[in-house]
């Protein structure tokens, strides 16, 4: 039986032209990050399936790739349950591992600490445009950090990099997940269904505001309390401003000083940022992750249609590890998403090295082999990429192929 070429559905093979983007892009978000303070972390990937299905990570904890048990702990014979089976999974993001690691290491890491990963996890997701099965993730955290500093320089540093890589005009939307709770109570959904409130929140840019109130109807809500919760969207959508209306509004409900840190984020933003964005209060952000407790934020461009990086506040993960709980706070750039408009845009690498081409006859002789390798290694100690290779018989087809992979200069060497 012949062997498949082709990849497992939902993962890709990466060629030359596309790595190089890949490389350069790698580069410039550690360079960036890096000018912040944050240092550079690796957790292993995988981890134990009690922390992957700890009911935190949403929906996508249906979509984990499971590892069967090994050697004498598998016995498929007196396996009862799927936990009988299986003990760890591939990582399906890197806060639930970062979670981990802060708890097993936070003796040896200062406080705050600004942590810098980049990994590739996995979902068994539907594959779609710049969405893959495994995919790398990209992602800033700082904990130890309980003031909306962290909240500020997580937003000043992604978009940092976003300017850096030539993205302009996009839209960084920002809400409070104890602003989503407080409209919940004062509407008088029960506390047992705020999620599947949120979850159908979550839906409105698609199914628009009258498909929120049927679906929240069908799902047994009283017609008063969806009627109460929508017309409050409504008014904030009147208001001249949003956080004053619901700071009025939610009196005695909303926790204090919520308001007051999401206009410190924005005034803070707002006078320090360089990059060409807007940053916007949106009252329907959601998130999906149930282990949000704070402040929440997206990133979205045009070019995409959709987000490219979000994240928020998560104060209660990493007690749930050690029984104490640590302040926390996180954004994750959609790296693939990231890659997929660069590479769409025709993305050159700016200030790259001139590549060029020695070709070589075949039966060179040695003498004159070695000085064309001797000229070789004086191009590269003047910072040019050499590439040294016998010349094929499709001398023509061997240039075109070169140059789709960036090179622009060729000799070509002879016998004679």
């Amino acid at each position: 039986m012949a062997l498949k070429k082709k990849t497992v559905t939902g993962m890709k093979d990466i060629l030359p032209a596309e790595m190089q983007v890949r490389d350069y892009v790698t580069g410039l978000i550690k360079e960036t990050y890096k000018s912040f303070g944050f240092s550079s972390i690796e957790t292993p990937c995988v981890e134990h399936i009690e922390n992957l299905c700890s009911k935190q990570g949403g929906d996508n904890e249906k979509l984990i790739f499971k590892i069967m048990k090994r050697g004498e702990k598998l016995n498929l014979e007196k396996a009862e349950t799927e936990r009988d089976l299986t003990d760890s999974g591939l990582r399906y993001d890197l806060t639930v591992p970062l979670s981990r690691f802060y708890s097993n290491n936070a003796n040896s890491l200062p406080v705050p600490f600004k942590a810098l990963q980049m990994g590739s996890v996995w979902r068994a997701d539907r594959p779609q445009r710049g969405r893959f099965r495994q995919f790398v993730q990209c992602d800033i955290d700082i904990l130890g950090e309980a003031g909306c500093l962290a909240e500020i320089e997580l937003i000043l540093a992604t978009t940092t990099l976003l300017g850096k890589l030539n993205f302009r005009d996009f839209k960084v939307r920002i809400n409070e997940r104890r602003i989503l709770k407080a409209m919940a109570v004062y509407s008088g959904f029960p506390e047992s269904q705020f999620d599947l409130v949120f979850i159908i929140l979550d839906k409105m840019d698609k199914i628009g505001w009258d498909g929120v109130r049927s679906e929240l109807v069908e799902a047994g809500f009283a017609q008063e309390s969806v009627e109460k919760y929508i017309s409050m969207f409504d008014e904030m959508e009147q208001a001249e401003d949003s956080l004053a209306y619901l700071e009025k509004k939610l009196s005695g409900v909303l926790e204090d000083g919520v308001i007051e840190n999401l206009r410190t984020i924005q005034a803070s933003v707002d006078a320090v940022k360089s990059s060409r964005f807007n940053l916007v209060f949106d009252p329907t952000l959601v998130r999906g992750m149930s282990y949000y407790t704070g402040t929440i934020f997206e990133i979205e461009m045009e070019e995409f249609g959709s987000s490219v990086a979000g994240g928020g506040r998560y104060d209660k993960m990493i007690g749930k590890f050690t029984g104490n709980d640590v302040p926390a706070c996180g954004f994750s750039i959609g790296f693939e998403r990231i890659i997929t408009i660069l590479m769409e845009q025709g993305f050159q690498i700016p200030g790259a090295s001139e590549k060029k081409a020695f070709l070589i006859e075949k039966n060179m002789p040695a003498e004159k082999l070695c000085e064309i390798l001797k000229e070789a290694k004086e191009e590269r100690e003047k910072g040019a990429q050499v590439l040294v290779s016998l010349m094929n018989k499709n001398k023509k087809f061997q240039k075109e192929q070169l140059m789709k992979d960036g090179y622009t200069e060729f000799k070509e060497y002879f016998r004679r």
